[in-house]
């Protein structure tokens, strides 16, 4: 079997493209990092990976909305290139400005007749927020998932706010097991206390929270006070990724 290759998507802003690439070759991937530019010329790039990952930051400065200008590029771009990579049964990962990118770009849950059906919004205390956080795990049929029952990872963002557009289509989302991770304080305000979303087929997923930041066990706030642990809970994710090729 041959090693999965991993595509992280740059676009200017982004910032956390190294340490994606870092997770991913700790699991055991082959990983390139390649500009949005550069796809466009040449969407069927795309075909040669098998998992894509768009990376946090602050792409194009999230001067109209976080990951608003990358999602239309995306949806513009290469949204045939995109559909046809995962119903190829790849995976698709959006962390941070990513999950906001692929939100926006209806990748996650598409828009219906009246628009888009759930969007990122400013927290509700209106601040930035940068801290720890606990998720709790429910993978259903996402394969990034499978066998994590939680994660201590951190956060970093002033638009995670989830909010859907009507409670019955929150209720919709929670009931399918979209609704793969949530926080158990929540930080944002985040609606059904969502911190990360997958599609209808499990493959595409996105989530606010950083765990290509605690992927090795010194990523521990704590672990000067509370000993090493073997490792750091988000390389599991990254792991998982993997292991759904072999």
């Amino acid at each position: 079997m041959t090693t999965p290759r991993v595509l992280i998507l740059r676009a200017p802003g982004a910032n956390c493209d190294a340490e994606a690439q870092f997770a991913f070759e700790q699991a055991g991937a082959i990983v390139q990092r390649l500009h949005i530019n550069r796809l466009r010329e040449n969407p069927d790039l795309i075909q040669r990976f098998q998992i894509l990952t768009v990376p946090g930051g602050f792409t194009y400065g999230d001067d109209v909305a976080a990951g608003k200008v990358l999602a239309n590029q995306l949806s513009c771009f290469l949204g045939d290139a995109l559909r046809r990579f995962r119903d190829a049964e790849k995976l698709i990962l959006g962390v941070c400005n990513g999950f906001q990118a692929l939100l926006k770009a209806g990748l996650i849950v598409p828009p219906d007749e009246d628009g888009p059906v759930a969007t990122l919004a400013h927290n509700a205390s209106g601040m930035f927020q940068d801290r720890w956080v606990r998720l709790q795990v429910f993978p259903d049929n996402c394969p990034f998932l499978r066998g994590i029952e939680s994660m201590l990872v951190p956060i970093a963002h002033g638009e995670g706010r989830f909010v859907c557009r009507t409670q019955w289509q929150l209720e919709g989302l929670l009931q399918t097991g979209r609704a793969v991770l949530r926080y158990v304080q929540n930080p944002n305000g985040s609606q059904g206390d969502i911190a990360g979303l997958c599609d209808v087929t499990g493959r595409v997923l996105g989530l606010m929270p950083h765990p290509e930041r605690h992927v090795l066990p010194t990523h521990h706030p704590y672990w000067t006070r509370e000993g090493l642990a073997n490792e750091g809970d988000g390389l599991a994710l990254f792991r998982n990724a993997i292991r759904y090729f072999h």
